[in-house]
């Protein structure tokens, strides 16, 4: 009798997408380096006195991804996608909370040299960023998406072009678009916290 080989991240995922909790269990000590490497450099551009650590990020993550329900996984590139917007979504609420609680005052700050695609911005608050995506995803959201998981998810051109059932040229064309309507809006965002 051949030995099976044990089960690949895409075949837990397509598991679970059909009800397999167990499936998710599985899944996660395959992914587990990748989403700890996504937290990493999250919490490098944070402030050196954040409250979450990487392991915690990852955590707070798991949770939260747990409970995701009828959610068709493609393959590993798009849990990996959604794992990044999950963490993006994490430090957004505590950098908000952190601004309500000191009134605005001091925000977190998070690095964007090392987009791909996004490297003019060198610092930008990481609250004005998820405005700017929201507002993005208002006019166009395959160009948000494709910020989400070139910047946020780390994904190469191919493999969001993968995600988002798109050829690796229109990726990057659509990275370009949003790039330069990120750095405007950034801009205005700027432009108005100094006037005000």
């Amino acid at each position: 009798m051949p030995a099976t080989s044990p089960p690949d991240a895409t075949e837990l995922l397509q598991a679970w997408s059909r009800g397999d909790a167990s499936a998710f269990d599985k899944l996660v000590p395959l992914v587990y380096r990748e989403l700890r490497a996504l937290a990493g450099r999250y919490m490098r551009n944070e402030r050196p006195d954040h409250t979450l650590q990487p392991t915690s990020l990852v955590n707070e993550a798991y949770l939260r991804l747990i409970d995701l329900n009828r959610v068709q996984w493609q393959n590993r590139a798009h849990f990996l996608a959604v794992a990044a917007t999950t963490m993006r979504r994490i430090l957004v609420e505590f950098a908000r909370k952190r601004q309500r609680d000191k009134r605005g005052g001091d925000i977190t700050l998070i690095a964007l040299d090392d987009a791909p695609d996004v490297g003019q911005v060198k610092r930008a608050d990481l609250v004005a960023v998820d405005d700017a995506l929201t507002a993005l995803a208002a006019v166009d959201r395959r160009l948000s998406q494709v910020i989400e998981l070139r910047f946020f998810g780390g994904l190469t051109v191919d493999e969001a072009a993968d995600v988002l059932n798109i050829s690796p040229e229109t990726v990057m064309r659509d990275a370009k678009t949003a790039k330069a309507w990120l750095l405007r809006e950034l801009s205005q965002a700027s432009d108005r916290a100094d006037a005000g």
